[in-house]
């Protein structure tokens, strides 16, 4: 009896102790890590991969693309899964319960700033927008005539952005709102119809150094939203610097959450993301980065040494 308790409980600290260096088959810069990422950020997050493993040869960070509720799904849940990349960081109650059941509290920061962009065909007469159209659109008090598509109807980072800074907790008119798998087919039919009105992320549409996103903007084009805190409320498109200044009124966060107590490769790609290096990527994706990147003027007071 007592050798079987004492079984029981070397495999329950088995299973869940990550902190134990027995178990540990990954380092910073090598091993194998399943990561899930909010899919609206799939391209901007592919390229950080693409650059991580080629500096690293011996690391390989397996992606999962999905919706902003089952990444958190799977960092609940999933044993094998150590780091997820979403809207936002752990709130209390998520943190009282990893402490309960990991003894430590993941580790989570921003790392960027995006852009919901309101994309319509280039068809399309109307591109400028308030938050005030918005919302009676969405709750279709302004009609039928216009089909609203976003990556999903629940789950997604960008409905619950809709509903929380938009509609202010309002619910959707469902007849008004279509809802499909992804943020490529967001684009993909406002690009076959004329009265549809898109919701996506900056890292879509917005990088013209992309060539497949540059081919989109030849189908559809991004609208102009009212800048209320403005002091001339200017309609302002989603660019880089109205992200960064909050010109742009629909912007949110991207973070990183880490379910590591030891320093593996999870910790290792999150240090990438929110240094240099990363963040060279996402400015080069245009979306806001975290880290300020500014050429300064420095007068050097040394004198040269003559021949």
């Amino acid at each position: 009896m007592r050798i079987a308790i004492l079984a029981i409980c070397c495999g329950f600290a088995s299973g869940c102790s990550n902190g134990d260096d027995s178990k540990v088959t990954d380092s910073p810069s090598s091993g194998k890590i399943n990561i899930s990422v909010d899919e609206s950020f799939k391209p901007v997050i592919e390229e950080h991969i693409k650059v991580y493993e080629a500096s690293n040869p011996n690391a390989q960070i397996i992606a999962h693309y999905k919706s902003e509720a089952e990444c958190f799904k799977d960092l609940l849940k999933d044993s094998s899964n150590r780091m997820i990349i979403v809207t936002r960081g752990l709130n209390d109650r998520e943190e009282r319960f990893f402490l309960d059941s990991l003894n430590y509290v993941p580790i989570f920061n921003d790392i960027a700033s995006d852009a919901i962009t309101i994309v319509v065909n280039r068809n399309s007469k109307d591109s400028v927008f308030t938050l005030d159209r918005l919302r009676k659109q969405l709750t279709g008090g302004l009609g039928k005539k216009e089909t609203i598509v976003f990556d999903g109807l629940t789950a997604t980072s960008t409905i619950r952005f809709a509903v929380d800074s938009i509609l202010h907790g309002q619910q959707f008119d469902t007849s008004v709102v279509k809802a499909v798998k992804s943020s490529r087919e967001v684009l993909e039919y406002v690009a076959e119809n004329e009265n549809a009105i898109g919701f996506v992320g900056i890292s879509w549409i917005g990088n013209p150094e992309d060539t497949a996103q540059v081919n989109m903007l030849k189908k559809v084009k991004m609208a102009y939203v009212r800048c209320d805190r403005c002091a001339d409320s200017p309609y302002v498109k989603p660019t880089q610097l109205g992200i960064l200044n909050g010109r742009y009124p629909l912007v949110r966060g991207l973070y990183y959450i880490v379910k590591e107590n030891y320093s593996g490769l999870g910790s290792g790609f999150s240090n990438f993301l929110q240094y240099e290096r990363g963040q060279l990527i996402f400015r080069r994706a245009y979306l806001g980065p975290r880290m300020g990147f500014v050429i300064r003027n420095v007068q050097i007071n040394e004198k040269l040494k003559k021949d």
